[in-house]
């Protein structure tokens, strides 16, 4: 059989910075590039269409670039175990290279079988650290030090070689009516690539980020303040390495110290609650403080229905779900005030809307969707609830109501005095405007003032109780991430 190294992606969809092509051009030997669409992930509910084609297209715009060198992603749709038995059966494998991902426990459990699958066939798993993050630990002591050191080392700049091996021929092609749904990428979504990810960071070091921390909480704004690199560090189409030494080192970083250095400060969190993640996946499922899992909440199909269509009556929480379902994007500040708003005034379960809007942000990152999500559910036992005023929040973020109107066409004619609380207006005034709370645009779901006095009253009654005094530094070991 013919020898060949592989070098499996996962979030790594680039050609620079990678370590698992340096170390296969550094190997010598043949090597081919694969990307498995595995079924079993693609239906896991934090899997969505919109994340798929993102991936399918990142790959495509890697092929263009790798077909210099007559190379290319071999493309699977089949279980892992299933293509790399074809593979091991086809080629005579030495070495597989790959970067460790931190995905949720399904992700996991495969790399395991993954792991004790080569091993039985004398097959060598080189796994090399993404970004900051360190597999197996039990503890972040000396976590922070770590990870500037990481930064702070040189970016890889990969060579390829030309190759004259063939693409590989296999049995498990992408199906006809899916590989086509891949093929149709919304123009409201950021544009996919590693082309892409550069525009998006050097537009922000030359004039987008100047205003960064100003409007960081506008959900307006913000769409082109902000960083907006999200989705590439997701996906693996820039580093965090890349991204944290290219504005370190910009000319413009001196005169937008404070600005740019708000960003780096952000990097640094990403890798941090994906080193929580990596730690313990179980965020995913169960609440970080197991005591929160006697927290009773109201369970309402049709409040949880009005949260995800954009329909609760609440201008800017509306105004975000329906927006984030078009473009797969909106700022922080608003992430959280959606979360807070379902599980504090709708008392829906956490676990009732986190796949929902992991399914809604193109950005999704596992390691920072589940801890970030509880932590605004006030789930950890260990943080100050915030139970944010969707009224509030629009009041001091878009006050001219210019966003709610973009996304809400019904309340397109509301003078600003109303726009954040429509149902205010009388029967006139909701003529004059055409619109009809109730029947064009519907009425509040909750009243917020005794939504949020009910929600502060069980969590603060709930955490006087003893069950929710558990040791917040639960023993881990068990837990830990390792092969």
């Amino acid at each position: 059989m013919e020898p060949t190294n592989l070098v499996w992606l996962k979030r790594d969809l680039r050609t620079q910075d990678h370590a698992p092509f340096r170390a296969a051009e550094k190997e010598g030997a043949t090597y081919r590039a694969i990307y498995i669409f595995e079924p079993s992930i693609i239906k896991h509910p934090d899997s969505a269409l919109r994340h798929q084609q993102f991936i399918y297209h990142s790959i495509s715009e890697l092929n263009e670039t790798l077909r210099l060198y007559n190379r290319k992603i071999n493309i699977f749709y089949g279980e892992a175990l299933e293509v790399f038995d074809f593979l091991t059966s086809k080629f005579n494998i030495q070495t597989v290279f790959s970067h460790q991902e931190t995905g949720v426990e399904l992700t996991w459990q495969r790399d395991k079988k993954v792991s004790y699958f080569f091993k039985k066939q004398g097959v060598l798993w080189k796994e090399f650290q993404r970004d900051g993050i360190l597999r197996g630990i039990t503890n972040r002591n000396g976590w922070d030090k770590h990870w500037f050191v990481t930064m702070a080392q040189p970016v890889i700049k990969n060579n390829f070689s030309t190759t004259n091996s063939s693409p590989i021929d296999h049995p498990f092609p992408l199906p006809e009516d899916y590989q086509q749904k891949l093929k149709t990428y919304p123009s409201d979504f950021q544009p996919t690539g590693e082309q892409n990810g550069w525009k998006y960071l050097r537009s922000f070091v030359e004039e987008r980020g100047f205003h960064y921390n100003k409007y960081i909480s506008k959900p307006l704004e913000s769409r082109t303040s902000g960083g907006r690199i999200s989705p590439y560090l997701a996906w693996g189409n820039l580093s965090i390495k890349q991204a944290y030494q290219y504005i370190k080192n910009h000319e413009n970083y001196s005169a937008n110290k404070r600005a740019f250095s708000a960003l780096l400060i952000r990097l640094k969190w990403h890798c941090h609650f994906i080193q929580k993640f990596e730690v313990e996946c179980e965020y995913e499922h169960t609440c970080i403080n197991r005591g929160y899992e006697l927290l009773p909440h109201e369970s309402d199909p049709e409040k949880l229905r009005a949260w995800k269509a954009g329909e609760t009556g609440l201008p800017m929480v509306d105004t975000c779900m329906r927006c984030v379902a078009k473009t797969g994007w909106i700022n922080f500040r608003m992430r959280a005030m959606v979360v807070s708003f379902l599980c504090h005034h709708l008392d829906q379960d956490w676990r009732d809307g986190v796949y929902h809007l992991a399914n809604q942000f193109l950005d999704y990152e596992p390691g920072i969707h589940y801890p970030q999500f509880q932590m605004q559910a006030g789930t950890t036992g260990i943080n100050t609830v915030r139970i944010y005023n969707p009224v509030k929040q629009s009041q001091d973020h878009d006050p001219e109501g210019i966003f709610i109107k973009k996304w809400i066409p019904e309340l397109a004619n509301v003078p600003k005095g109303h726009i954040h609380e429509p149902w205010k207006m009388t029967d006139m005034e909701q003529a004059f405007c055409g619109v009809i709370i109730g029947k064009t645009y519907p009425k509040p779901v909750v009243d917020l003032q005794a939504s949020g006095k009910h929600a502060r009253d069980k969590i603060w009654g709930h955490r006087k109780n003893r069950a929710v005094k558990e040791d917040s530094k639960r023993i881990l070991a068990t837990h830990t991430r390792a092969k």
